[in-house]
């Protein structure tokens, strides 16, 4: 069952990720090709180092003539023509052909390109491959142009959302090596002459960009080729230690199993070990193109837990959780390498640290000694934030979802409802430890969802309203309202409501979902799809999906999900955001996400229903589709392995190579003892 890499191949010439989007991350370098170039690259970053500008083009001599590699789109002699390209977790494949008559002779060459990020310095190798077409020998050699850039460092305590400040000019000190006072940009190339190469034959240049700190001296143990081959061996690691506990789904459902795939090496990509970091692996938000190189609580643990625990192992995410508590998680929204907490308290912390203790809980036993940091936590939002009867008031957008309108602010719905589950989660785990206090946690979970419902709900239109301290009313059509289904807030009557909303046009699109309804004219708006309309952040669509699993609603659930099946064709990796109109990503925010895991989530603990539980048991509610089949096989919960066999009305359920039950979907519990 075990993933590899080639698993996680895409064909780029499918891609509509926007150019600048597009990079390879070994973990510890991170790294772009030139857009259009078979052999361009431009932008490396490596914390603490920075190299944003630099960029390295390639020029061919073939028989004297100069064949410049530079993506030029006019007619008739254009230099190298980029043929396609395969993205892989630990390289770009890029293709190219020259074939035109010089002088009345032909020159037909085939170029292959492979761009490396190091996976234990500051650098990358490129590797490019040319072959003679032609029937007769050619005198071949490369010519590259190094443009160093702007260099800097910058301490690990400031990586964040942004991209890092670039440093000062650099100078030349000797052939290939240039620095500034804070760093030095070295450039090695595989020592070789220019040579005839016979037709058919192929001829291997590999070359490389290495970043020190200023008057450091590169020192290599290996040559180029073993560099290039070590990082392919950390990748081949990196797979089998963080997907070995991963299911595999597979379908004849068209889209499926690919974007399955391409969630979960959204998450993979995130993952970054470098041995000054807090915590190896430390799981950043983003981090592709250089910017996001910070760990965001409410994607690594409100969006994907249980899939993100699966791969971390219990140790790594009570590790984690420690970290986050260490680091200020009730003063901070996030935190940088260093650990260091960055920026103001954000609303929705507070839910996803709950939510990565307790599902670390369920699916391992361990982190039940969290309990009373937990705790102060919580009731440290109770005293930090003013109150508004049973509900608190979580402030203004630099706290919750960041709109551009005057919406969702204040004394809202969600995360209100959030801090009702997170009693609630808390009373589960003092009852387990046979605390007193259990009974406390759960009336005050159940006063406030009562609040909630009295308070908030409007009936009339089938909502929630927003409440401001000067008495103001918002009513903002947001996908965040959903989330109040999962957190038992609301009755029959207004889980029918909230349903109703979910229309074509409306918050659906044909390639996900609107995070404003586009039936909500004072807020819906196309310029910021992540909070504001016209699409969503990523990790928003598969989670309504799951939600609607989780309140029995299959076919809504699967309708949701398989409108962004486009994105397991046509990306990569998922992005922050995406429009839901159209199959585009907007080209000005990050370009991975660690919430793209979510779209993993939702089909093993959605479609497959699969729901550890703090006792031990396992309870799985498949709710397939009706068309095609699916598999979601090597779920390992304890000491057990775990399949699910889904199909229109039947599923079976596997248990250590052995049937379990077969027949309609239904909920179907094996207890704790079950070997």
């Amino acid at each position: 069952m075990n993933y590899q890499l080639n698993d996680f191949a895409f064909d780029l010439r499918a891609s509509v990720a926007p150019a600048n989007h597009l990079w390879v991350c070994s973990g510890y370098s991170t790294v772009a090709p030139i857009a259009g170039t078979v052999t361009g690259v431009s932008g490396l970053f490596s914390p603490p180092f920075g190299a944003q500008d630099m960029e390295v083009l390639l020029d061919l001599m073939a028989d004297g003539h100069r064949i410049s590699d530079t993506g030029n789109k006019g007619k008739g002699d254009c230099g190298l023509l980029y043929s396609g390209a395969e993205w892989r977790p630990d390289r770009i494949e890029r293709t190219g052909t020259y074939h035109y008559f010089v002088e009345e002779r032909l020159i037909s060459l085939s170029v292959r390109s492979s761009l490396v990020p190091l996976a234990d310095r500051a650098g990358f190798v490129l590797t490019v491959r040319v072959i003679n077409r032609t029937d007769r020998s050619i005198e071949l050699d490369i010519l590259p142009r190094v443009t160093p850039g702007r260099p800097g460092i910058q301490s690990l305590n400031d990586w964040d959302f942004g991209h890092p400040s670039m440093g000062a000019e650099v100078h030349e000190v000797e052939a290939g090596i240039w620095e500034n006072d804070d760093v030095r940009v070295t450039f090695l190339q595989e020592a070789r002459e220019p040579a005839l190469i016979v037709p058919g034959q192929e001829a291997v240049y590999r070359l490389a960009i290495l970043l020190t700190k200023a008057q450091e001296s590169v020192c290599l143990d290996e040559n180029l080729t073993a560099c290039e081959r070590r990082a392919y061996e950390v990748w081949e690691d990196r797979i089998q230690r963080y997907c070995g506990s991963i299911p595999k789904l597979t379908s004849d459902i068209p889209g499926l199993e690919d974007y399955y795939r391409r969630s979960l090496v959204s998450g993979l990509i995130c993952l970054w070990e470098h041995p000054e970091f807090a915590m190896q692996p430390f799981p950043v938000v983003a981090g592709m193109e250089g910017a996001g190189i910070c760990c965001y609580p409410w994607d690594t643990g409100g969006y994907a837990a249980r899939m993100l625990g699966l791969m971390l192992g219990s140790n790594k995410v009570i590790e984690l959780a420690h970290m986050m508590a260490r680091s200020g998680i009730e003063r901070h929204s996030r935190f940088a390498p260093s650990g260091l907490g960055k920026d103001v308290p954000y609303s929705y912390s507070l839910w996803s640290f709950f939510n990565l203790v307790c599902c670390n809980v369920t699916q391992y036993g361990e982190g039940l000694e969290l309990y009373d940091l937990m705790r102060n936590l919580l009731l440290h939002d109770e005293e930090r934030l003013p109150a508004w009867g049973e509900l608190l008031d979580y402030g203004k957008q630099h706290n919750l979802l960041e709109m551009r309108s005057a919406a969702h602010e204040h004394v809202v719905s969600s995360p209100n409802a959030e801090r009702a589950w997170c009693y609630d989660r808390l009373a589960d785990m003092a009852e387990r430890l046979g605390h007193a206090e259990c009974e406390t946690w759960r009336d005050k979970a159940s006063r406030i969802r009562a609040a909630i419902r009295d308070h908030l709900w409007d009936p009339e239109n089938g909502w929630f309203l927003c409440m401001y301290p000067n008495g103001h009313v918002e009513r903002v059509y947001t996908i965040q309202a959903f989330d109040t289904l999962r957190m038992g807030v609301c009755n029959a009557d207004m889980t029918k409501a909230l349903l109703t909303h979910l229309n074509d046009g409306a918050f659906l699109g044909p390639y996900g979902v609107s995070s404003i309804s586009a039936e909500d004219t004072l807020h819906y708006e196309l310029n910021d799809p992540d909070w504001s309309g016209g699409g969503s952040y990523t990790g928003e669509s598969p989670t309504l999906a799951l939600t609607l699993w989780e309140q029995g609603q299959p076919a809504l659930a699967w309708d949701v999900l398989k409108r962004l099946f486009w994105m397991g064709k046509h990306l990569p990796y998922f992005p922050q955001e995406h429009y839901s109109d159209r199959p585009a990503v907007p080209s000005h925010k990050r370009g991975n996400i660690i919430a793209g895991l979510t779209g993993t989530e939702a089909l093993v603990f959605g479609m497959a229903g699969i729901k550890p539980k703090l006792d031990g048991t396992l309870e799985i509610c498949p709710q397939p589709p009706h068309e095609g089949s699916v598999s979601i096989s090597g779920y390992r919960y304890r000491d057990q392995q775990i399949d699910v066999h889904m199909k229109p009305d039947h599923c079976t359920i596997v248990r250590n190579g052995e049937p379990v039950y077969s027949g309609v979907p239904c909920a179907f519990s094996l207890p704790k003892d079950s070997r």
